[in-house]
């Protein structure tokens, strides 16, 4: 796993202390805050792989400090910990992408995987109303360790790509409320031109949507029935293109 650079955010000095060790240990780079304040200005100062922010701080509490960094940073990557029971204040901040919820005394396993994930090779969104198709899909991703979000239509696909920064997306042209075209052509109304794989079922019924996707620089096309390696190929290079333009 590749250094990442980490940030903690907590108002008990000797715990963030600890587990800036613990992180540093294993070769990150950590940066300390001990307010929400502090965390949002730092936050609009520079970029962090992953942050660990405590929910209760003086001041502007851990969720408030998140949401007004989301609106600065829509990718920014959260962590949220809590040694208290704040239901809703927790459900809000999941509800506006943060990654999840750590609670302490911390699972040190539970830290590094998160931070194994936020240094992945990729974060990958699948778009997919076939939950047998979608899980299987995920599970052979996630073991070439790339991170995979799920999405059943449309719809849950547009506020996903609103909310997160995803480096591809496997697009399903079949789907409810929103088909794969309509999808595609909304997020390239708004500026969104996240690299696209097209998988399909129905590749003579969508012919006409094929094409006219193909003429929006789609990426690529699959058709169902598909070997994941060939999935994974497509995505190693659309992650390579990103590194050389990096």
């Amino acid at each position: 796993m590749s250094p990442a650079k980490i940030f903690i955010v907590d108002d008990d000095v000797d715990f963030a202390d600890s587990l800036a060790e613990a992180l540093e240990s294993r070769g990150h780079i950590v940066e300390l805050a001990h307010s929400g304040e502090e965390a949002i200005q730092r936050f609009h100062e520079t970029d962090f792989d992953l942050a660990f922010m405590d929910v209760k701080l003086p001041g502007i509490n851990g969720v408030e400090s998140f949401l007004e960094i989301r609106k600065k940073k829509p990718d920014a990557r959260v962590m949220m910990m809590t040694g208290f029971s704040m239901v809703e204040l927790l459900n809000e901040a999941i509800e506006n992408g943060a990654l999840g919820i750590l609670e302490k005394p911390l699972d040190m396993n539970k830290v590094i995987s998160a931070v194994a994930d936020a240094a992945s090779d990729g974060i990958i969104l699948l778009v997919d109303d076939d939950d047998d198709f979608s899980e299987s899909l995920k599970n052979f991703l996630t073991e070439n360790n790339l991170k995979v979000f799920l999405a059943k239509d449309g719809g849950q696909a547009v506020k996903a790509l609103q909310k997160n920064n995803f480096d591809a997306m496997i697009l399903d042209l079949h789907l409810p409320v929103l088909s794969g075209l309509e999808v595609y052509l909304n997020l390239k109304r708004s500026g969104n031109s996240i690299p696209t794989i097209i998988i399909t079922g129905y590749a003579e019924k969508e012919h006409s949507a094929i094409e006219s996707l193909k003429k929006l620089s789609v990426t690529d096309c699959l058709i169902k029935p598909f070997h994941p390696e060939q999935l994974l190929s497509e995505i190693e290079k659309i992650l390579d293109q990103k590194t050389s333009e990096a």
